[in-house]
């Protein structure tokens, strides 16, 4: 693995379709990651990210790759200080983060038997990078709690801050 790549695998007891509206639908973004994205979905559509009604617009939030069931790609959110202030991050870190490229996810769906496979992979980052220790920490939360709404019906309870 890249010192500026962060790739995450599991496997998921759904189809490529449930996952795709999983990963695309703002009604279920919401339920396990707190977050609803408007856009269209289409290679170059810029990418309006809202957390609890806070908005994160920003020329350079955009789709990259939007294959339906197989693949999607973005480029990571602008880190604003109204989004540091709800997050409670300390002025010094926000500063640092706001300073460090943007990155991107990807994520690959592949059907495997009964199950689908997720691989998450986050690139361009700074290698030691305040990023990269978020995501570290962030993608297998936040893919756990997928997994389980899909699985389930429930997400999983947001840990305490």
């Amino acid at each position: 693995m890249d010192s500026d790549t962060f790739v995450y695998t599991t496997y998921i007891r759904t189809t490529p379709e449930e996952l795709w509206q999983a990963l695309t639908d703002p009604e279920l973004t919401r339920r396990y990651w707190g977050v609803a994205f408007e856009t269209t979905w289409t290679p170059g559509a810029s990418m309006v990210w809202d957390e609890g009604g806070r908005r994160t617009v920003d020329a350079d939030q955009v789709v990259l790759e939007a294959v339906p069931g197989r693949r999607l790609s973005y480029t990571w959110h602008t880190f604003t200080p109204a989004w540091a202030a709800a997050v409670r991050l300390e002025q010094e870190v926000y500063e640092r983060l706001a300073r460090e490229r943007r990155s991107r996810v990807t994520f690959v769906i592949e059907p495997s038997g009964d199950t689908v496979k997720l691989t998450v992979t986050h690139g361009h980052l700074e290698p030691d990078g305040i990023i990269k220790g978020l995501i570290g920490e962030g993608w297998p939360a936040l893919i756990s709690s997928l997994k389980s709404l899909l699985e389930t019906g429930e997400e999983l309870p947001e840990p305490p801050r």
